[in-house]
């Protein structure tokens, strides 16, 4: 069985709630994940939105939350994550802060993606932003799976 991630509040290619969004509670969506690969020592998860700022011209990859050292037995998230699961990271997201920040995309519909990586390792990292996590997981993922969720300002 190879690693999946899904969430019960959205599928994959639909639309991400509201209540997870900076129109609703900005709440971090319910995660699952299954086939954990053997030999996983730890999960990363990123979450990022490469349509930033407008769909038709994007110009960056925007970074809603990073988590590391998940414990691979975690098996998910609930909904609003209030306590991480022990031994869990936080990174850096694009806000300059840790934590989940949801879409709140300025126009357009955007898409976000939620991607989960199997490590063969623990990182020795504090509070890495994106290309940092990036490079210390390099050369360790076993497994990776993608969950991606789309979402358009109702309100302008």
């Amino acid at each position: 069985m190879s690693l999946q991630l899904t969430s019960a509040a959205f599928a994959h290619l639909g639309e991400i709630p509201a209540r997870h969004t900076c129109e609703g509670a900005n709440v971090s969506p319910p995660l699952a994940w299954s086939g954990v690969p053997p030999g996983t020592r730890s999960l990363v998860l990123v979450v990022d939105d490469p349509d930033a700022p407008d769909p038709a011209a994007p110009k960056m990859t925007w970074v809603h939350w990073l988590l590391f050292n998940l414990p691979p037995d975690a098996g998910g998230l609930p909904e609003a994550v209030a306590a991480l699961p022990p031994g869990t990271g936080e990174g850096v997201n694009d806000w300059q802060r840790t934590g989940y920040g949801g879409p709140c995309p300025p126009i357009g519909r955007h898409r976000y993606f939620h991607k989960l990586y199997a490590l063969d390792t623990v990182l020795d990292l504090r509070r890495p932003d994106k290309p940092a996590l990036e490079a210390a997981l390099r050369g360790h993922v076993l497994a990776e799976a993608q969950l991606v969720g789309t979402y358009q300002k109702r309100r302008a």
